[in-house]
């Protein structure tokens, strides 16, 4: 029997023939383009599964799966067997549970998330009290600014000395300093000694444990011109669990009779956002 054909159109010749598939391809492009959306279907579906999937708690069959997501039970196999290859689901007896790829993920969400949550109130502050705030933790034997918000009409202090190195000379160090017990500061000063860095800053180990001994616990830590000439600053502690952290403000050394009302109009936020902090504390 001979193939219909269209009336007044003749067969492509084979020489024709791959210009002719190019020709169609290139149409099809360019439907697909002009389509009032160009989403990826298998991984709208993969999606799906990857939601029904983190539904049960104790897993699902492959069938149950392909049902809550209309999806047909091949198609479903596929894509399942897919993410399991991938390590974004795992298969026990049967059943289908989220993977270890997946999990990450979860993770690092989490973790913007409560991140997000510290630059949002850092951003709060610095607008509220109209100063450049700070946020720092102690870890592994470092200080760590973490976070800072300013404006360009309150700008941060400059780094022009390693924070890391010289946490005797500016509150932010002091306070996270004086979080800790006698021998986690002293290994920190055997590893970082007190230097002089401008005619401010305290002079020797032993003056510097001294003062650190009188901080009250939960007392903020007040600074002037120990780290950089012409600035003021002060450090709130933050102790949640094992980490020592502080939120810190700064100012120009003429405005220093601002300082103080500064700082308490910051520990009052600061308790009314606890709460989130305390979530918060370990990005």
């Amino acid at each position: 029997m001979r193939p219909a054909t269209s009336v007044g159109r003749h067969p492509a010749t084979p020489a024709e023939r791959p210009a002719q598939r190019q020709e169609q391809a290139e149409h099809a492009d360019q439907r697909e383009q002009t389509h009032s959306t160009t989403l990826i279907g298998s991984v709208q579906r993969a999606m799906r599964l990857l939601e029904s999937v983190a539904g049960h708690e104790h897993g699902a069959p492959a069938k149950q799966l392909a049902r809550e997501t209309g999806l047909a039970l091949p198609t479903a196999y596929h894509l399942l067997r897919t993410l399991v290859h991938e390590g974004y689901l795992r298969r026990d007896k049967g059943l289908f549970f989220l993977g270890e790829a997946t999990e990450r993920l979860s993770s690092s969400g989490a973790k913007q998330k409560r991140r997000s949550t510290v630059v949002e109130a850092l951003a709060h502050w610095r607008d509220v009290i109209g100063v450049p705030v700070y946020y720092a933790t102690y870890r592994e034997g470092e200080i760590e600014v973490m976070c800072v918000s300013d404006t360009p009409g309150n700008p941060a202090v400059e780094e022009w000395a390693d924070f890391r190195e010289t946490g005797h000379a500016h509150a932010i160090g002091q306070c996270l300093l004086s979080q800790l017990d006698e021998s986690a500061r002293r290994d920190h000063l055997e590893r970082y000694p007190v230097q002089a860095i401008t005619p401010y800053t305290v002079h020797d180990n032993h003056t510097l444990l001294r003062r650190l001994d009188r901080v009250g616990r939960m007392e903020p830590v007040f600074e002037h011109q120990e780290y950089a000439l012409g600035t003021v600053c002060a450090a709130i502690p933050i102790t949640i669990g094992p980490t020592a952290a502080t939120l810190a403000i700064s100012l120009p050394s003429h405005q220093a009779d601002r300082l103080m009302d500064a700082t308490r109009q910051l520990q009052s936020e600061i308790g009314q956002l606890l709460g989130s902090l305390a979530i918060s504390i370990s990005i």
